[in-house]
């Protein structure tokens, strides 16, 4: 039988200089999904890379006394590296310098030009050279890009032209459906700004410059990086000649974006396929900027987070939960390293952390040879479970519609309850009764089952913790770890290789963290 198939891609990144938090927290949501649907049975395929051609790439490589190949060599470890540090389990990684991308580019571009789509003239407007991406006078009446506020520079040159405008009826139809970009905070503002004022032919070539792919119908132009771009999507699966994975997995389930990318995602994309002919994906999703002290994190402005030195110090879960639970996806947010101390304090060693000791722990002083089968179950434990059961489908329901800090807080809400059942119930006071343990022993599988079931919830959002629980509750990592095993109840099996241990998530001091932390804030 053939499964359900599941394709879900982030932006290529533009590797102009290090990544940063930002980066990184679209590409956590992207794992995160993944990881989901692979928990829930589906043939998931997971798409990351890098966009290395264009003119500011080839002006850091020439400033930095580098070829611009082998500057995108060096940065490709460097972002790999990054993504193995974050457990990022993508499927594939792409690189716009791969000689099979390179091309599939040439044969869609020739297509295009072939069947009329694409026809010579010459661009006279504004370019902005660090986002990439051209503006019209209109678009920009103090020559700043709407993007990111910087300069725009006057450009006239010949160049090749994309027939955007004749796709203008299609992509209002597209947009009509109401689900294809999303938030529709997002798709309103496409329609209001693009659609409405009527779509202008897009310039797809340029010549002051040759770090791109040559037109193969004109090599003394280069391919628009963003047309370069955004093929990546499938030409990572083989399209258009070697056409497997593409057959198997187009089209895409989401493409996750940026909100500063959704033009060229939105418009660009879907009439670029239209005019292959080719299906649009089924959902370009527009996240908000991780903002850091009331701005966008920025390479150039310098007020770019590492990831690597939050992960060294707090561990790759911390992280990964802090963005995807802080900050609702697709709203703005802001990182402060106050707030991540406070999430760790309070949600991970507190609340998750602390259920996870004292679960274990009584276990180990009451029932060091496991919990026994004489169990006296009272309406409290199955209220327990039935919660378990409703936090599951909340966090389905959240999870379909990217909802990453909902899905989470319907966890914390579940773990919060076994920390109140815990104290209703009382074990330490059951314990003494030393002549029937079978409502303590009742109590202890109830916590034990639903951690169980809570390392399930939290494993596409946490990498290492959910088997760090089932470790410390002897449950074998290979034990029932599918997303249908969190719906069921009385699972765990009680077995003598329960331990307490250290801390999964110790508390830190906010004053001496936030001294610390002083060296690595910009």
């Amino acid at each position: 039988m053939t499964r359900e198939t599941f394709y879900i891609t982030t932006p290529i990144y533009y590797p102009s200089g290090q990544l940063h938090i930002g980066n990184s927290y679209t590409t956590v949501a992207a794992d995160a999904m993944a990881r989901y649907h692979r928990l829930r049975g589906k043939d998931v395929y997971f798409l990351t890379g890098m966009d290395e051609h264009g003119q500011k790439i080839q002006q850091t490589a020439e400033s930095e006394g580098m070829t611009p190949q082998a500057y995108v060599d060096k940065m490709a470890v460097g972002v790999k590296a990054l993504w193995k540090i974050l457990d990022i389990s993508y499927d594939g990684f792409i690189r716009t310098t791969d000689a099979h991308h390179v091309a599939s580019v040439q044969a869609i571009v020739q297509k295009l030009y072939d069947q009329g789509d694409i026809y010579k003239g010459v661009y006279e407007g504004l370019y902005c050279t660090p986002c990439e991406s051209f503006w019209t006078p209109a678009q920009a009446p103090d020559h700043l890009c709407p993007d990111c506020g910087r300069e725009l520079h006057k450009t006239d040159e010949d160049c090749y032209f994309f027939r955007l405008s004749h796709y203008q009826k299609p992509l209002e139809e597209l947009f009509s459906s109401g689900t294809f970009v999303l938030p529709s905070s997002s798709a309103n503002e496409m329609i209001r700004n693009f659609l409405e004022p009527g779509l202008d032919d897009l310039a797809i070539t340029r010549t002051a410059f040759d770090w791109g792919i040559p037109a193969p119908f004109d090599p003394a132009h280069v391919v628009y990086v963003w047309v370069d771009a955004l093929c990546n999507y499938i030409t990572a699966l083989g399209y258009p000649d070697e056409p497997e994975l593409f057959n198997r997995y187009w089209p895409a389930d989401v493409h996750l974006v940026g909100k500063d990318i959704i033009r060229f995602h939105s418009l660009i994309w879907p009439a670029l396929l239209m005019a292959l002919g080719v299906p649009v994906p089924k959902c370009i999703f527009s996240h908000g900027w991780l903002l850091f002290g009331g701005g966008k994190m920025s390479k150039s402005k310098g007020n770019i987070i590492d990831p690597i030195v939050l992960v060294d110090r707090y561990g790759v879960d911390a992280i990964r939960y802090f963005l995807l639970r802080e900050v609702p996806f697709g709203s703005d947010g802001n990182f402060s390293n106050q707030a991540l101390i406070e999430r760790i304090n309070s949600d991970l060693a507190n609340d998750l952390g602390n259920l996870v000791s004292r679960t274990a722990a009584m276990v180990v002083k009451t029932f060091p040879n496991g919990i026994p089968d004489e169990r006296l179950e009272e309406k409290i434990d199955v209220e327990l479970d039935d919660l378990a059961d409703k936090t599951l489908k909340i966090v389905d329901s959240h999870l379909e519609k990217l909802e990453f800090s909902l899905a989470l807080e319907a966890i914390w809400a579940l773990i919060g309850q076994c920390n109140k059942y815990i104290d209703l119930t009382t074990p330490w006071i059951l314990a003494r009764d030393e002549a029937d343990h079978s409502r303590l022993a009742a109590v202890l599988y109830t916590l034990s089952d639903n951690l169980r079931r809570i390392s399930v919830m939290i494993s596409p959002f946490m990498t290492r913790t959910p088997a760090l629980i089932r470790d410390r509750l002897g449950i074998l990592e290979t034990e029932n770890v599918t997303w249908a095993s969190a719906a069921k109840r009385d699972l765990y099996v009680a077995n003598p290789n329960v331990y307490k241990g250290s801390a999964i998530f110790p508390r830190i001091d906010m004053e001496k963290e936030l001294e610390a932390l002083e060296e690595y804030t910009p």
